[in-house]
């Protein structure tokens, strides 16, 4: 079984700001959250846990659990260039994230989903039958259930977020 979770909550996710490469740390409810999320998942014995390299992604994962944690640069979240640190409300409302040709420094659509399933087809691979544990981002997130799930029927990939902390489970046979 592949588990997929989104770190715990970000000062920033409150304040409604793009955090991307920005390495933020946990708040105090995002450290309850993933308390909450290891208490769930005790009794799941994890042969791999695999964890984004930015603090509030690691920090999730060693709340999690007590295994051992490697690091993977294809999960870190996409860069949101210029937009990084900004208010949603302060940044121009008509950047469609989907254009490969975004600008403002944001990482290619194209780049960002590439990534991900590369991440996504080497670890079913090698790890198949295998408990394994991803701990990541929000963007990330989306791509990793279009990955397992198809693309969205509506075409509305927002409604493939997974929120702070949450859990999605995939069958790793």
């Amino acid at each position: 079984m592949i588990y997929i979770v989104r770190h715990g909550q970000t000062d920033w996710n409150l304040e409604g700001r793009y955090a991307g490469r920005k390495d933020v740390e946990l708040n105090a409810k995002g450290i309850e959250q993933a308390q909450s999320i290891y208490n769930e998942l005790k009794d799941v014995k994890f042969d791999k846990v695999i964890s984004s390299p930015l603090k509030r992604a690691y920090k999730t994962a060693t709340i999690i659990t007590d295994s051992e944690i490697t690091t993977d640069e294809r999960i870190i979240e996409r860069c949101n260039g210029e937009l990084e640190g900004k208010l949603k409300e302060e940044c121009p409302q008509n950047i469609d994230f989907n254009d490969p040709n975004t600008g403002l420094g944001i990482e290619s659509i194209i780049d960002f989903r590439e990534r991900i399933f590369n991440f996504f087809d080497e670890i079913t691979e090698k790890y198949k039958g295998q408990n394994i544990l991803v701990v990541t981002h929000a963007g990330v997130g989306i791509y990793a259930r279009c990955y397992f799930e198809g693309e969205p029927e509506d075409g509305d990939y927002s409604s493939y977020k997974i929120k702070n902390c949450q859990v999605v489970k995939y069958e790793n046979d």
